[in-house]
């Protein structure tokens, strides 16, 4: 991007993505300049008071990229690497995964540089409290709907969800997904985006002739994700050989018993504790011989230094943009088979849109009428993605952005301009 304060790493690996997608669609050029860069960005100051009755002022952002065919919707991360850059990257990855899977709306994010890990609850509810108060002209149920990501949760969201109301004066439950079921939340939120990741692995294992049940698997990252990715994946016969997280990684070269390895993590901050698995560099992860990889943890860690030496099959892509446009040259000629960001992951956004629906009209499904529309939805994804690939010759990614773009294109162009 011409102008600075956009530069990411993050950001230009997604600009750059776009770019290879615009140029194969041939698309127009002016719709390609407006792409390029969010609608709109704002970033904000969060003071909160600390436990030590010190007052810590943090910095927030909320970037919305593109609502050409719906409201603004995407995740609030708390993370210490958040910034500008990072976060308008995920905003645009949000706009073509929307798209992608056919919902009505557009692509947003929002964040906090923080670590949520160093904060006390009470700290953590100030903050977001404050960080509501500050973006709350810039979000509402037919505007922008967040939604849980990296470093926040339910309970955060639920924070969200009442501090936004008590501005109205009225119970909002539309303003955010990803809330308890208590207060306005679906059946099968928490699960969606993991579920949804094997979803995608089922079909990709189904083309290319695999038996899940013979399979093994490595996931970089066990939090919400990872941690759902490999209990559905156990749940098929898949083997899962090894789990990683910040601490460090564990394997087991049975397969390590993970309903056990969850409970664990859920009373233990540290993987490497876990008495049923042998602890080794987390680094390594990504580089063990298994058939199905699944990286859920930050963006960038398939990169051109260690691509060469992945030891899998499939590549499912559980975090947002895990895998550098350098790294995909690699796997392509390795004939890695990738399962991209925007289409595996989606399963967290699907059903926060079930959620804002059920939201909408005070009218809430059945878990299993969620899942089964979780899996019609990403199943037929997978299919027009897996069709564009082989029709005109390009990887799952790029098949999958030249969809996502083209219809957000499409629709801008019967749109126009207002100027």
């Amino acid at each position: 991007m011409a102008t600075l304060e956009w530069r990411s790493p993050a950001n230009e690996m997604a600009v750059q993505q776009f770019e290879s997608a615009a140029q194969k669609l041939n698309l127009d050029p002016n719709v390609a300049a407006r792409l390029k860069r969010p609608d709109r960005a704002l970033i904000v100051s969060v003071p909160t008071r600390v436990d030590d009755g010190g007052v810590h002022v943090f910095t927030g952002y909320r970037v919305q990229h593109n609502d050409v065919l719906g409201p603004f919707k995407g995740g609030i991360r708390y993370h210490p690497d958040v910034n500008l850059g990072e976060v308008s990257a995920l905003a645009m990855w949000m706009t073509w995964k929307c798209s992608l899977v056919g919902l009505p709306l557009g692509g947003a994010k929002g964040g906090i540089a923080c670590d949520p890990a160093e904060l006390s609850r009470n700290e953590l509810q100030g903050m977001t409290r404050r960080y509501t108060a500050e973006i709350l002209n810039f979000i509402g149920p037919e505007v922008d709907v967040p939604a849980p990501d990296m470093g926040t949760n339910e309970q955060i969201m639920a924070w969200i969800m009442d501090t936004y109301s008590q501005h109205k004066g009225f119970a909002v439950p539309g303003v955010v997904t990803g809330k308890p079921v208590a207060v306005g939340g679906t059946l099968g939120r928490r699960e969606a985006t993991g579920r949804g990741v094997v979803y995608t692995i089922i079909e990709a294992a189904k083309h290319l002739g695999i038996d899940l049940a013979k399979c093994s698997a490595a996931i970089q990252g066990f939090g919400n994700v990872g941690s759902v990715t490999a209990k559905e994946l156990a749940g098929l016969g898949v083997k899962v050989l090894a789990v990683s997280d910040r601490s460090s990684a564990v394997t087991n070269g049975k397969g390590l018993p993970i309903d056990e390895l969850i409970q664990f993590k859920e009373k233990n901050p540290r993987l490497d504790k876990f008495p049923k698995g042998e602890k080794f560099p987390g680094d390594q992860l990504l580089e063990l011989k298994c058939d199905i990889l699944v990286p859920a943890a930050g963006e960038m860690q398939i990169t051109r230094e260690n691509a060469g030496r992945l030891k899998c099959r499939i590549v499912a892509e559980g975090a947002n943009g895990p895998t550098t446009p350098e790294a995909d040259e690699i796997l392509r000629d390795k004939e890695v088979f990738v399962i991209p960001d925007i289409l595996a992951n989606a399963g967290g956004v699907v059903v926060s849109y079930f959620e804002w629906v059920q939201d909408l009209q005070n009218f809430f499904w059945t878990e299993d009428e969620v899942n089964k529309k979780l899996r019609e939805i990403l199943t037929r994804a997978f299919q027009e993605v897996l069709r564009t690939s082989q029709k005109e010759k390009v990887d799952m990614r790029l098949a999958a952005l030249m969809l996502g773009v083209s219809r957000v294109a499409r629709a801008m162009l019967w749109r126009g301009l207002y100027a």
